[in-house]
């Protein structure tokens, strides 16, 4: 069976999303910066971003889908455009059930109103043996992290500090987690923690 990992993004604050996220702002004000190393030094950071695409299945939460809360907006089919970037079944947290949506490139986001444990379980079994990734935003991972689900958590610190937003530990609880391997450029620290053992 493939691991469960989270690849996400954090301020040295402690932040993976900035105040005032909504539709204009999907990151929140200033938070844009975090991801700096993804697109001026890619080459740098090859390895690591290929692990962040590598899963044959993703979670993610409603807010990372889309801005909007209660019923759903049906024109709505997230942030990426046509092409989403996964290429793969991605589950997403909600309250409000909705019909899967079909993407091109092989993107489906099927939408899972009964919790983080039965996204898991259909995460599993749609990638067949391979790993599935917590993508965010920081309460799904909090949750992931609080219910020792996530196998492999690779944090990737940007040298910002953001002052408000979405904490990443927010509500994990007291979590044991051993690093095991540190890289970086200079935008970004790659730390790989794995749940401590024992």
């Amino acid at each position: 069976m493939g691991e469960v990992t989270c690849d996400i993004t954090m301020s040295l604050d402690g932040f993976v999303a900035g105040p005032d996220q909504g539709l204009a702002d999907p990151l929140g004000r200033g938070a844009e910066r975090l991801h700096r190393w993804m697109f001026e030094e890619p080459e740098a950071n090859a390895e690591a971003i290929e692990k962040i695409t590598s899963a044959r299945a993703y979670i993610m939460g409603r807010n990372m889908f889309g801005p909007g809360r209660g019923a759903w907006d049906l024109e709505w089919n997230g942030w990426w455009g046509e092409e989403p970037p996964y290429h793969a079944p991605v589950f997403v947290l909600t309250h409000h059930p909705r019909d899967s949506v079909t993407m091109k490139g092989g993107t489906t986001f099927e939408f899972v109103t009964d919790g983080i444990e039965a996204a898991l379980a259909r995460a599993r079994e749609a990638a067949d043996g391979a790993d599935v990734a917590i993508c965010g935003g920081a309460s799904t991972v909090g949750q992931y992290l609080a219910a020792g689900l996530i196998d492999e958590l690779r944090l990737h610190v940007a040298p910002i500090t953001l002052g408000a937003g979405e904490r990443l530990f927010e509500g994990a609880g007291d979590l044991r987690l051993e690093q095991t391997a540190v890289s970086g450029t200079g935008l970004v620290s790659h730390l790989t923690l794995r749940r401590a053992r024992g």
